[in-house]
């Protein structure tokens, strides 16, 4: 197993229920609430998180293998928690970029540790979800 994935692990079993509570009330975190694909169980994953062109968009520091990763996709979305908010996301896209258009600080630590994929998630309108105009 890589040093990346052990990290991923003992992130998953620790730091996650540390302070999974508070990341998403921070500027640029949010969480993901993802159902499990064979449990249906709710869970909640802290991510850092960039909005572009009516999209959200996902670092993937422990690559697109995660198991949060592949639970999005298999559900064709989730909801993002950011700001004190759920947004719905839909149509998520695993993809790679080398020089991603990001705070140069973290594009910085992203590329230290290999990290250079990332997810894009639609935002769904408003007026779409509830049928009523903005």
């Amino acid at each position: 197993m890589s040093v990346r994935r052990r990290l991923a692990r003992l992130n998953k079993y620790f730091g996650n229920r540390i302070v999974g509570r508070i990341i998403p009330l921070m500027p640029g975190f949010g969480a993901v609430y993802h159902k499990g694909r064979k449990s249906g169980r709710e869970y909640r994953t802290p991510v850092k998180v960039f909005r572009k062109n009516g999209h959200i968009v996902l670092s993937l520091p422990y690559g697109s293998d995660s198991d949060w990763v592949k639970n999005v996709v298999a559900a064709g979305g989730c909801e993002i928690k950011t700001r004190g908010r759920r947004i719905p996301v839909v149509a998520p896209q695993v993809y790679v970029d080398e020089s991603p258009d990001i705070p140069r600080v973290l594009a910085w630590s992203l590329r230290r540790f290999n990290a250079v994929e990332f997810l894009s998630l639609k935002i769904v309108d408003e007026e779409v979800r509830t049928g009523q105009p903005v």
